[in-house]
């Protein structure tokens, strides 16, 4: 809705008195589709779409990552134009990018972004690349899609009413029942079955569940990889040069059959990721390793953890 509220808007569908919000920014807990979904209602409305990632709104030059969203801005705009589809702009985590968290810096950059965003919110039909201010040079309304998990860490104004639509995404149970089990539909397993490895891992992300299911193909590519090298994970001489070598030229690469999926050995898996979620949540090496090592005057250092943004 929010796409062809602003295509209508650049049609002249609605007024421009009204102040349509030109970003929509989907938040919600980690892991919960927000992406898998925004994708997938592009790919059903035709949509092409040009992606940033939060990594990209960083660079040791300074001014470099405004000017790249301007660029991807008009490349999107172009898309649409020659194409003749609907187009958009999608940053992905703007949070982890722009957001201010306690014991980070705001660069030079992180202010160019936000203000950028601002500015082409404010006029999105002229977008100017460069330094020269193109007055005449009018290209369509893009919509701009972006996803995080914590929206209050970024700057009010670029999120406030008529510059930024907020939608909270936080799925049901029965949300994540339905997403799972298009995840398996065609492995055969029942909503029945679905429902037992959702309320067995109750709390986990969909990330995990989709873990699971790839995680299946596990045994079939160690057993491959001991095939092609001749030798054994745990044995002394291993030597896994052949399947580096296949690897890298894609040669005599396997086609591996789809793993029969069962309940029990979906269950399995999912105990088994688990664990490792487990083990990292109990170990805090950190906190040991910085136990007791003290600073030259005498003080003992912070824990890592209490470093970290």
């Amino acid at each position: 809705m929010h796409i062809t509220k602003n295509v209508l808007t650049d049609g002249g569908a609605i007024p421009k008195s009204c102040k349509v919000p030109l970003i929509l920014g989907i938040w919600g807990p980690k892991g919960c589709g927000k992406t898998f979904q925004t994708e997938l209602a592009f790919k059903k409305m035709g949509i092409e779409t040009v992606v940033m990632s939060a990594g990209e709104l960083e660079s040791e030059v300074a001014g470099q990552p405004g000017k790249l969203i301007r660029e991807r801005y008009r490349k999107a705009a172009e898309l649409g134009k020659v194409r003749g589809k609907m187009s958009c702009l999608m940053i992905n985590d703007l949070d982890a990018g722009i957001g201010r968290f306690t014991n980070t810096q705001c660069t030079v950059n992180n202010q160019i972004v936000v203000g950028t965003l601002m500015n082409i919110c404010d006029n999105p039909n002229q977008v100017s690349v460069y330094e020269n201010w193109r007055e005449g040079d009018f290209i369509n309304r893009v919509p701009i899609i972006v996803t995080g998990n914590d929206f209050t860490t970024l700057y009010a104004p670029l999120i406030r009413d008529g510059r930024m639509e907020k939608f909270y995404w936080e799925p049901t149970n029965e949300d994540i029942m339905n997403i799972v089990h298009q995840m398996y539909k065609d492995d055969g397993l029942s909503q029945a079955d679905i429902q037992v490895l959702v309320d067995t891992f109750k709390g986990q992300t969909l990330d995990f569940f989709g873990a699971v299911r790839a995680s299946t193909y596990d045994s079939q590519i160690r057993d491959w990889m001991v095939e092609v090298s001749g030798s054994s994970f745990d044995a002394e001489d291993a030597d896994f040069k052949e399947v580096h070598r296949r690897l890298i030229n894609k040669e005599g690469l396997p086609e591996f059959e789809p793993v029969p999926l069962t309940l029990d050995l979906l269950l399995a898996e999912g105990r088994r990721l688990v664990a490792e979620q487990d083990a990292v949540n109990n170990a805090k090496f950190s906190e040991e390793y910085m136990r007791g090592v003290k600073t030259s005057k005498g003080k003992k250092l912070p824990s890592i953890l209490g470093l970290q943004g």
